[in-house]
């Protein structure tokens, strides 16, 4: 008995082998589609895919893919379904809801002398059907900007890629010395070259540096022997940018965490306006708050090299970080700052949103040559809560129109509106 158990084991350890290679052959991905596209690329799109033939079926991978589809400018919404090919295997189908991706747009906003200031572009953000952004926008801030710049973060593989940006802004700025405030015509004229490089699924870097040239002219205001009246400086910048991203998108509801460090080395040729370094992390939390709601968080630390200088890299202003507080009103070497707000959805159709949002945006700054006591001193502390609303258009990438006004509730504090195209944060 023994004995003819033993001739029959090979027999029976072929069967279960059979067995299982037949049950693996079964749970293999034959083919993949990728359905709804007529803008992008085909064939781009499959290259972003971890899936494809000949790999065992993960529904984890599966759901990896429709997220980096969806974090892409040209697509609304993704999703995936398995289907049975013929005979045995799957086939794994990518449906993709397009965004419209060539995008005029058009941004209000005041200047630091509170006159009318706009700025008007157009972008391109899926070039060649390969999610290449080209972009260009004229700016009127009391004087004359441009910039021109193209995003190819998938020029040479699916990981990585270049950004060639070329900008010549010109505004009018404060610069404060001696509890007193000059104005000055600044030009920034350079051009920047990063690379791109995508880890993983949630992290990136982008590494690069810029050449470029600052000039301050002196308009009115005060003086001081200090200060130069004119000064024009040619400067080099290296700049490394780390970003981590886990946020879940569906439509405009955001779910998740993402952090972005950046962190620049600054050489002058002018002492001044020394070399100095400067970084600053963005924490940014989404939660979702039943069917409609969102709650979105943000929280900036940042700090430069602690130079006494009027001309400090950390601004406080409305279109930066805090919503009503005015333009460019005051200038630090380190900054502290929590945006938060809750999101309502008040009206949803098939591609127009309306949102409301309340909202509370609190800050404070290290002063030039300063330390970090000044964190808390209540001269350079600020709250402002405030209220605002969004139209959204689904299917047109980042078409979101925003009103917020805010209301200081801290020392001299101040009120207004302020418009944006895009989420604040």
């Amino acid at each position: 008995m023994r004995s003819r158990f033993m001739v029959f084991r090979p027999f029976l350890f072929y069967i279960l082998l059979c067995c299982t290679f037949a049950q693996a052959q079964e749970n293999i991905v034959n083919a993949v589609e990728v359905r709804g596209v007529s803008r992008s690329h085909p064939a781009f799109v499959k290259k972003l895919l971890r899936v494809s033939p000949g790999m065992p079926l993960d529904s984890t991978l599966m759901a990896r893919d429709v997220t980096r589809l969806i974090r892409l400018p040209s697509v609304s919404h993704a999703a995936f379904k398995v289907m049975s090919s013929p005979g045995e295997g799957y086939t794994v189908i990518y449906e993709i809801t397009e965004n419209f991706t060539l995008i005029p747009f058009a941004n209000l906003f005041s200047s630091s002398n509170d006159a009318f200031a706009f700025r008007v572009g157009l972008q391109e953000f899926n070039l060649l059907g390969r999610n290449i952004t080209l972009g260009a926008f004229y700016q009127y801030d009391v004087f004359n900007s441009y910039g021109i710049g193209v995003r190819a973060p998938y020029l040479f593989s699916n990981r990585f890629g270049l950004a060639l940006t070329h900008n010549n802004f010109t505004t009018q700025e404060p610069v404060f010395f001696d509890s007193s405030t000059a104005d000055y015509r600044y030009n920034n004229r350079g051009v920047e070259l990063m690379g791109l490089y995508e880890l993983d699924f949630r992290n990136r870097i982008e590494l690069g540096g810029s050449i470029f040239t600052e000039n301050y002219n002196y308009l009115s205001g005060a003086t001081s022997p200090t200060v130069p009246q004119q000064l024009s400086v040619d400067k080099h910048l290296f700049k490394l940018i780390y970003r981590y991203e886990d946020i879940t998108y569906f439509y405009q509801y955001l779910q998740g965490f993402r952090s972005a460090l950046n962190f620049q080395y600054v050489g002058s040729s002018d002492h001044n306006l020394p070399e100095f370094l400067i970084g600053f992390n963005d924490f940014v939390y989404y939660r979702r708050m039943g069917d409609k709601g969102n709650w979105a968080s943000r929280l900036r630390l940042g700090l430069a090299s602690n130079i006494k200088t009027p001309f400090a890299p950390f601004t406080v202003d409305n279109n930066v970080n805090i919503r009503g507080v005015g333009n460019t009103i005051d200038r630090g070497t380190g900054t502290l700052v929590l945006n938060t707000e809750y999101r309502h959805t008040l009206v949803e159709g098939n591609w127009l949103v309306v949102q409301g949002n309340v909202f509370i945006d609190a800050g404070s700054w290290r002063n030039p040559g300063g330390d970090f006591n000044d964190f808390t001193d209540e001269g350079n502390l600020r709250i402002y809560p405030g209220v605002g609303f969004r139209l959204m258009h689904k299917r047109i990438f980042n078409a979101i129109f925003r009103v917020d006004y805010g209301h200081g509730i801290t020392k001299d504090a101040s009120r207004g509106l302020v418009f944006g195209i895009g989420q604040y944060f």
